[in-house]
């Protein structure tokens, strides 16, 4: 099982804050895995519609949508941080 952490207006669009899945064998990447989540529901395909509105962090660490996900424990998905 993988815990998927959802945050701001990701969270908002999914309707919850996190998910435990059990992922597929034939995702390999960042990318394989959101364009997964954008098929699970009407929520999730309107958070991850335009993916350069999207992080990701893989067990804590930035990734890149061709970041490989085997093995992760924990994927989170939020909005581009913005301090001031």
């Amino acid at each position: 099982m993988t815990k998927l952490l959802y945050f701001a207006w990701v969270r908002e669009r999914i309707g919850v804050s996190e998910e435990e899945l059990a992922l597929p064998a034939a995702l390999r990447t960042v990318a394989d895995l959101l364009d997964w989540l954008a098929e699970r529901s009407a929520g999730h395909a309107a958070a991850l519609a335009d993916r350069s509105a999207v992080r990701v962090g893989v067990d804590q660490a930035f990734a890149r949508a061709d970041t490989p996900i085997g093995g992760a424990r924990e994927i989170a998905i939020f909005p581009p941080v913005t301090g001031g």
